[in-house]
């Protein structure tokens, strides 16, 4: 019996589908793109009009053999990629290379993958929209022209190695520019006065100094100790009345379901996962997961979006979900308007396929990350359409009564209890509260503490993925499918390092970050950028053609290239002379910028090549210390020595024999602390696949011990586990089941003077 025969790009959504279908179809996965640009060339003719010159890589070769074979024994193909742009691509793609009949290609999309979905989609396909296909095109044919004729000006005018991109170079614009915000800050002092009241010893009540002579003190206004205990002089014999009590309820209505962009932020700022962590587990989640008897099942619909639109058979099903779970008076539907720059590529937000489908119920057929990950999917879409929470919130004012200098001081508590907790039941964000005993205006109250509190201004702090991945979205810069990747290639690429669970620019990114603005502004200028997606979103509804828009921009982009090839010079973009004179010819040494940063070169290159390690204040690193390995024989080739050498990832072991020969060995970093589970050996850090730092015993893989923070060396005082750095000058237990915590050191009254190019000063 012939078959029709249906395409998707991934093997687990392959076999989800399979389940819902009968006999007739045969379900077969595509592996994602089966042509694209080649990557040893252009494979852009920009004589003809841009033509894209695609070609069936390698891996895919097999793949299409046979899905060539199945359509042409099939009575209808259908095209069931994912219902965005690059998903439109890949059917086109297909539809190409499978040399079927026109009138046997069908398209079919759907939201999740449920039977229901899967069913109407079959009963109502359409023809490819090649506006989308345009449109993925058109991105992908910019991309490549700038990526392949900027990066190798960068290769020649800075280091090899490097590369640019319309979206990731804007994006390494912004955490470099951040950065310089950081080490322009000047830190303010400022004091807070904080006072403890009660009524009856029983219930004391904590309140700020909020008003001086009625008129509102800022974060700024008291500005030395001597002016905070002046201000605590004066009330030295002061009595305190309450001047005012006020009451009212305040409502908090839960968020919108997520979209892409907010499912990264919340992922990355609740669990700690990277963007393109969040994302590989929504896609585990969309596509299906073995739930026992009842087979491979969608859990979630389609992760790349930027609307908050619900089904209306989904708020139907959530409605009657929280009516039976937690009462009628729990329920209240609302329906979110998109605020996003370009909103328009897909038709729902991020829900569960079926709200019955509880974290809880769904815990034992999940991994801990996909379970984390799909708790917040479903409690923020069910939270979505549930009452709003009421608080009774309480401010009260009290007054000093008298003071020397006469002045009429004003502190102010403020208490919060919630009155119906609505959304919070389900939601995972939570509310503080804090109760006030009951007061009334004139009131007397006993001060029972009156304590100045020194403070400093903070510098703005470095982007997370989530602030990076919010400003983007701020900017219009980028789509929901580019996020994840555009963070990921600007760490691949040594622009940027995870620091702490921030970004945090390279000595690299700065260079070629101030090229691009000198040089080359429409390609980092965050305007240019946004309307560039913008002519995107306009040649996938129809109002552009793609070719026009590729030929405004590059026709200048070129003339430019061409010029500034000719004009830039290497040695004054990459080369800063110093005071050091190299020791071995006498020459001046200068500080020059490669792929993996900065370091210290003998101005006499080539005929000199000697180099040095500099630290980040500019100061020769310790090339004395020895290091265990340098001069012995190679392991691999037996010929050639092992030298010192110098990458991304810092300092490691390399025959001096390379090419020839192309055997490393890392230098361990240790942390001079015992590993705890073997007993024999160290706690070294490490870098893991996606380049964040952990902390691991050397004896990998005999023992398996691992921390993501740093150990202190101190045992934990309540269960014996290691004690690790904890966030916000703290330390703490590194066992999940402990709770212990403990300030860390305070620094000394009188740190030692640092340099001032010292950039972590």
């Amino acid at each position: 019996m012939t078959k029709d025969l249906i395409i998707v790009e991934s093997p687990t959504k392959a076999k989800t589908i399979s389940r819902f279908l009968g006999s007739k179809y045969r379900v077969e996965s595509s592996f994602g793109h089966v042509r694209d640009l080649p990557k040893s060339k252009l494979g852009v003719d920009v004589e003809h009009d841009f033509e894209p010159k695609y070609i069936v890589p390698v891996k895919s070769k097999k793949t299409v053999t046979s899905l060539k074979k199945l359509a042409a024994k099939s009575n209808n193909i259908y095209f069931a990629t994912d219902e965005d742009r690059e998903g439109e691509a890949i059917s086109w793609h297909l539809a190409n290379l499978l040399e079927t009949p026109k009138d046997k290609l069908k398209r079919i999309v759907f939201h999740e993958i449920t039977e229901e979905a899967i069913t109407e989609a079959l009963a109502h396909p359409r023809e490819l929209d090649t506006r989308l296909v345009d449109a993925q095109q058109a991105r992908r044919i910019l991309d490549r022209l700038v990526g392949y004729e900027l990066s190798p000006l960068l290769w020649r005018k800075v280091a090899k190695g490097l590369s640019a991109g319309r979206v990731q170079s804007v994006a390494v614009r912004l955490i470099v520019e951040r950065e310089r915000e950081i080490k322009a800050f000047n830190a303010q002092e400022y004091w807070s006065i904080d006072a403890s009241f009660a009524k009856d010893a029983a219930h004391p009540f904590q309140a700020k100094l909020a008003k001086r002579d009625g008129k509102s003190i800022d974060k700024l206004d008291i500005t030395s100790k001597d002016a905070a205990d002046a201000i605590v002089k004066d009330l030295d014999a002061a009595t305190y009345t309450v001047s005012d009590v006020q009451k009212k309820e305040v409502k908090k209505n839960p968020y919108p379901p997520y979209t892409t962009s907010t499912l990264q932020q919340d992922a990355n700022r609740k669990l700690g996962f990277s963007s393109r962590q969040t994302m590989v587990i929504a896609q585990q989640l969309y596509e299906g997961i073995e739930l026992g008897d009842a087979g491979s099942v969608g859990l979630i619909t389609y992760m790349r979006t930027d609307s908050f639109n619900l089904a209306e058979k989904f708020l139907g099903e959530v409605g009657s979900f929280i009516e039976s779970s937690f009462g009628k008076e729990y329920h209240e539907p609302r329906k979110f308007h998109t605020k996003a720059k370009g909103a328009q590529e897909a038709h729902e937000a991020i829900r569960p396929t079926d709200p019955t489908r509880t974290p809880e119920s769904m815990a034992s057929h999940l991994d801990p990350s996909q379970k984390k990950v799909y708790e917040l999917i479903w409690r923020r879409a069910v939270a979505s359409q549930m009452a709003e929470a009421r608080m009774d919130s309480t401010t009260v004012d009290v007054v000093n009564q008298k003071s020397p200098s006469g002045i009429i001081y004003t502190f102010r508590a403020n208490g919060q209890v919630t009155k119906f907790d609505g959304y919070l039941k389900v939601a995972t964000e939570s509310v503080k509260e804090s109760e006030l005993p009951a007061l009334a205006a004139n009131d007397a109250v006993d001060l029972q503490s009156l304590t100045p509190l020194q403070h400093f201004t903070e510098p703005p702090a470095r982007y997370s993925e989530a602030g990076l991945v919010k400003k983007l979205e701020e900017f219009g810069i980028g789509r929901p499918s580019t996020y994840a990747p555009t963070i990921a290639t600007v760490i691949d690429r040594g622009y940027v390092e995870r620091f702490e669970r921030r970004l945090k620019p390279t000595d690299i990114a700065f260079i070629v970050n101030d090229l691009l603005v000198e040089h080359f502004p429409e390609i980092v200028d965050f305007q240019f950028t946004a309307n560039m997606e913008q002519k995107f979103d306009d040649i996938a509804e129809g109002t552009t053609q793609w070719v026009p828009v590729i030929r405004e921009f590059y026709t200048p982009f070129k003339e430019h290239l061409i010029m500034k090839e000719q004009t830039l010079s290497k040695q004054e973009l990459t080369e800063q002379a110093t005071e050091f004179k190299c020791e071995k010819c006498g020459k001046p040494m200068v500080i020059k910028y490669g792929r993996f940063g900065k370091f210290l070169a003998c101005s006499g290159y080539p005929d000199c090549k000697n180099t040095k390690e500099l630290n980040s204040d500019n100061s020769i690193a310790d090339d004395k210390a020895p290091v265990e390995g340098v001069g012995e024989p190679c392991p691999t080739c037996g010929q050639g020595k092992l030298t010192l050498k110098r990458g991304r990832f810092g300092p490691f072991l390399g025959c001096d024999r390379y090419p020839d020969c192309k055997y490393i060995k890392n230098i361990e970093k240790t942390t001079g602390v015992k590993c705890p589970q073997c007993g024999v050996g160290d706690i070294i850090e490490k870098r893991s696949r996606y380049g964040k730092t952990f902390y691991a015993c050397n004896k990998y893989p005999e023992c398996k011990f691992a921390l993501w923070s740093k150990p202190t060396g101190e045992k934990c005082p309540e269960c014996g586990s290691l004690i690790v750095y904890g966030a916000k000058g703290t330390f703490r237990c590194s066992s999940k089941t402990c709770k212990y915590v403990k300030a860390a050191p305070e620094e000394p009254a009188s740190p030692p003077e640092l340099p001032t190019d010292d950039k972590d000063a």
